[in-house]
Parts: C-alpha cells; structure tokens; sequence
C-alpha cells in the first residue's frame, strides 16, 4: 500500500511539474500551411507558435528577433516525402537570405523518411544554450543547431518572407 502511495504521490508530482511547464508557454497564433499546386490549395499541415515570453512589441520582427524560448509544432495533415519537405525548406531558407549550407543541410537532416498525416515536427529555440532544434516523428529523427543568427534564419520560414502572405500575421495574431 505504502509503494502504491509513493508511486501516486511521484506521478502527481510529474503531472503537476509537466503542466506548470505547459502554462508557461504563450501562444502566439496558429494557422495552416497550403501549398499551391496550379489553382489547387492544398493544406499541408497545420501550425501553432508558442513563446515563454512575448515581445513587448506586436510584430513578425519583434518575434523573429526575440532570444527567448520559443517553438513551432506542426501537424501533418497529409502524407509528404522527406525530399519535398527538405526542398521546401532549402528554398525558404534561400527565399529569406540564409546561406550557412552547413547549418542548413544538419537541420534538414532531421527530415530523414517520409512524415505521416497526424505526424508531429517541433522547431524549439533554446535562449540558454542559443540553440535551434528540430525533432521530427514518424521515423524520422532530430537535429541541433547552434546560432542566434540561424535561429533568426529559421523563424523567418514563417514569419519572413514566404508564399503564403498571411501566415506569418496569423502566428502572431495572439500576442497583445
């Protein structure tokens, strides 16, 4: 009884430390990434962004800009090739002015097989370590890249400049 007890005691700990960790991020918007394929929109998956901080200011910049802890999650709402989303990537990467093909090709290669409709991606900015991480499910696997300019680099996928005008507006359509 006494180990029941203990066990209980330690998972309501873990359940109460998890949520706290929860409450403290912020979000800031969400949306839906559509690729146009002639006059087809397709969704590809959906987009949330989250801050543990927000900017004093209300803008794509201020957010891009911001050295504290931060993420994407997406979720794939289709099946799409490694190779499609790497590509899609390389050429947003290249759309907002970044050319560190080192630290561009190591954050690729967490996008190793094909991501699965319901699959998640986390994008996570770590501001103690100065640290971008990708974590990919489904098979796939995770990389980590050091830089604030990077960082910089890889938020602007979605707050630069991109094909999707609105997107950027909606991630950050929360912050006050």
């Amino acid at each position: 009884m006494k180990t029941r007890l203990a066990v209980a005691f330690a998972l309501a700990i873990l359940a109460a430390s998890v949520q706290a960790d929860d409450a403290e991020w912020k979000l800031t918007g969400s949306s839906t990434r559509v690729k146009k394929v002639g006059f087809l929109k397709v969704k590809v998956y959906s987009i949330e962004h989250h801050m543990k901080k927000l900017p004093d200011k209300k803008s794509k910049d201020a957010v891009i800009d911001a050295e504290v802890d931060k993420k994407f999650t997406w979720t794939m709402l289709r099946d799409v090739e490694a190779e499609k989303i790497q590509g899609a990537l390389k050429d947003a990467f290249a759309l907002n002015g970044c050319t560190d093909d080192e630290k561009i090709k190591k954050f690729l290669g967490a996008f190793k097989a094909e991501l699965k409709e319901n699959s998640k991606v986390t994008v996570s900015y770590d501001a103690s370590k100065k640290e971008t991480s990708v974590t990919v499910e489904s098979g796939n696997g995770s990389a980590k890249v050091e830089g604030v300019e990077f960082m910089k680099s890889v938020w602007k996928l979605w707050l630069g400049k991109i094909d999707q005008e609105t997107l950027g507006d909606e991630l950050i359509s929360k912050i006050p």
